[in-house]
């Protein structure tokens, strides 16, 4: 039997197979389809990549027939998110609504040491036996984007991506606050809307991105949040916290930002900008503890760890005039805050960021915690469910949660939980008013 011939610009798997490459043919007529991570965050993102041609459509597909697609085609020992990401690109390509001989899939990574790191490598695999390796699958990482593709990332494309995920916090943090309260529902999204359909025409045409007109748009858009009409009503206040993936999509965590709102709760969810402070300054970690990494390296994680601060800056400072707003923490808290409860050289998964941001919520008032647990992720209940004592011990009056997610866990069981969280809060709330 003849040796297979090898395409000239793909890329072997471990298995031996060849992936197609993702050619500039493909750009004009292939639709992309990518795994809703970041809902907030991820229109804007979708909207950038429309920009520079590429057709991307975030898939928004939830269901117990979602995961069991990922559960048949991806190994059921790799992590909870793998199977809902993975299962929602594959039950894409299965459904009919989508043409498989036009379709590219993508994944964006952190490449760090975690399975999400394989991701591309199980896709691969996975179309391989479903007899679709004819579809292109990309990778968007911090650091490595595919070679010898058609895809490419510019710098530009690479910066409006940045800003978008300062827009994204932004309108997370204030719609996350002010939704809650609102005396005409419909309201906070309706400012969600306009500011989509706004960044998005201002990318188009190059603004809004850096200076003056960055600071402008966020001072915008707190003014926006603030002037929506609120009712002066008691919420519960529910922090958001653990894996990336489940903290904030709506499949991966089943719907856990609409249940809290059944419920009459405030929840506050952690930006997305620390994550990417936190990948910085793990570079540096790696050299100042373990001495790896180059010298290149740790000046670039320097470099970018003095432009998010400028951002940082810029952020805050658009949040000064309304009071009413929980302002989030700099980096350099978070660290501190971190450094309280676990060491700096703890950062597989979210590592010592995970504790940092279950301990700045209770600063800022959100004593009631859920720490989102999916399987598979080692790294993240260690650093999630290990430090609950002693966070417990810093601040008594904490009430954390810790809520296991995976493909076959009860949605039920779940909310149940949750549900005795906040009724044991409620009963902490009458015993400090002595009703």
């Amino acid at each position: 039997m003849k040796e297979k011939k090898k395409q000239a610009v793909g890329e072997t798997c471990p298995w031996g197979f060849e992936n197609p490459p993702f050619t500039r043919e493909m750009k004009e007529t292939y639709t992309i389809l990518s795994p809703d991570i970041f809902p907030i965050h991820m229109r804007l993102i979708a909207e950038i990549f429309h920009m520079y041609g590429y057709n991307l459509e975030i898939l928004r597909s939830r269901g117990r027939q979602v995961i069991q697609c990922g559960l048949e085609h991806i190994h059921n020992d790799m992590c909870y998110p793998a199977i809902c990401m993975c299962g929602q690109q594959l039950y894409a390509l299965t459904s009919g609504e989508y043409d498989p001989h036009k379709c590219a899939l993508i994944q964006f990574q952190t490449g760090g040491g975690c399975r999400a790191s394989n991701y591309i490598w199980m896709l691969r695999k996975a179309l391989h036996n479903m007899g679709m390796d004819d579809v292109p699958v990309l990778s968007l990482s911090f650091n490595r984007v595919e070679k010898k593709s058609g895809f490419r990332v510019t710098p530009m494309m690479l910066a409006k991506g940045l800003v978008a995920v300062i827009y994204g916090d932004m309108l997370m943090l204030l719609k996350n606050q002010v939704k809650p309260y609102e005396a005409n529902p419909g309201d906070t999204d309706r400012v969600l809307d306009k500011w989509y359909a706004e960044l998005t025409s201002q990318m188009k045409r190059n603004r809004g991105l850096f200076g003056r007109s960055l600071a402008r748009n966020l001072r915008a858009i707190a003014e926006d949040f603030h002037n929506v009409q609120r009712r002066d009503v008691k919420r519960t206040k529910v922090g958001i916290v653990g894996e990336i993936y489940v903290k904030y999509s709506a499949f991966g965590n089943n719907g856990l930002e609409e249940f809290l709102e059944s419920q009459g709760c405030e929840y506050m969810v952690p930006g997305v900008f620390p994550f990417f402070q936190f990948m910085f300054d793990c570079q540096l970690a790696d050299r100042e503890f373990y001495g790896d990494g180059t010298r290149r390296a740790s000046a670039l994680s320097k470099f970018g760890a003095a432009l998010a601060r400028r951002f940082e800056r810029t952020f805050r400072k658009a949040l000064e005039p309304y009071p009413e707003f929980v302002v989030p923490s700099t980096f350099a808290e978070l660290r501190r805050l971190g450094e309280k409860n676990i060491g700096r050289g703890v950062k597989m998964g979210e590592g010592w960021l995970l504790p940092a941001e279950i301990a700045e919520l209770i600063e800022h008032g959100y004593n009631n915690v859920i720490c989102v647990q999916p399987f598979g992720c080692l790294p993240n209940h260690i650093v999630g469910k290990g430090v609950v004592r002693t966070l417990r011990e810093t601040y008594p009056n904490a009430n954390i949660c810790p809520v296991d997610y995976d493909a076959g866990a009860s949605k039920v069981n779940q909310e149940n939980r949750i549900k005795l969280m906040l009724a044991v809060s409620e009963e902490k709330d009458d015993e400090t008013t002595g009703d």
